[in-house]
């Protein structure tokens, strides 16, 4: 799709309440989950960030977001940096330069396993050894039913299906959760900040309620 097109979807799927929301859960998962894995002075590279709720929310000393959208660094916070591009040449990036991947809910939307396969290996390449990709993303497995009711999903995808990619393109797998967060933020589901730290400190509520996988890849030492 092209940008014009994926900024009207999302204008009308996303509203102004639901944007806060995003912000919300996204500042608890970077503070809860991520920090884990994000160390202060890490290098962090959003690919597909979107509305940059992820890069905005984390704590890392330099963050790049990385999409095709020129209207991305309208939602960028003054300590990103944004870069107007294609996640399979990510050519301001060189090679062992950067700790941490981090791609949520983008893969779905690209037009080809191919271009995935692309991504991950130009994130290889600017990985350093050790370093991490952490992908989330909607989990066919336990969304058939409704997993194409978003115009803008082309790839049906699974924790299985990306964990293969990830060897295929010489990562190792550190952890994988098929289910991990609810499909949208759009839920009747009561989510607020306190709900959502009970919610991913309870693996029984990620069982019952998650519909989205977690994978953590790393790079060969």
């Amino acid at each position: 799709m092209r940008a014009n097109e994926i900024s009207s979807l999302y204008e009308n799927r996303f509203d102004k309440k639901i944007k806060q929301k995003k912000v919300m859960v996204w500042r608890v998962l970077s503070d809860v989950i991520f920090s884990r894995y994000i160390k202060p002075d890490s290098t962090v590279v959003d690919v597909g960030a979107g509305y940059c709720e992820f890069i905005n929310a984390v704590c890392a000393s330099k963050k790049y977001a990385v999409d095709l959208n020129p209207e991305t660094v309208a939602h960028a916070a003054s300590d990103v940096t944004v870069i107007t591009g294609d996640c399979r040449r990510m050519t301001d990036f060189k090679e062992n330069s950067v700790d941490i991947v981090f791609s949520s809910n983008f893969l779905e939307h690209l037009p080809s396993k191919q271009i995935i396969t692309e991504m991950l290996s130009e994130s290889q390449r600017i990985l350093r050894k050790g370093g991490k990709i952490i992908l989330m993303g909607p989990n066919i497995r336990f969304l058939a039913d409704i997993y194409w009711d978003f115009y803008d999903h082309t790839i049906p995808l699974s924790d299985r299906s990306i964990s293969e990619a990830l060897l295929l393109t010489g990562f190792s797998i550190e952890k994988v959760v098929p289910k991990f967060l609810p499909y949208t933020t759009k839920t009747s589901m009561p989510i607020n900040e306190t709900f959502l730290r009970l919610y991913l400190c309870i693996p029984m509520l990620r069982m019952l309620f998650g519909k989205q996988f977690l994978i953590i890849g790393q790079k060969a030492c």
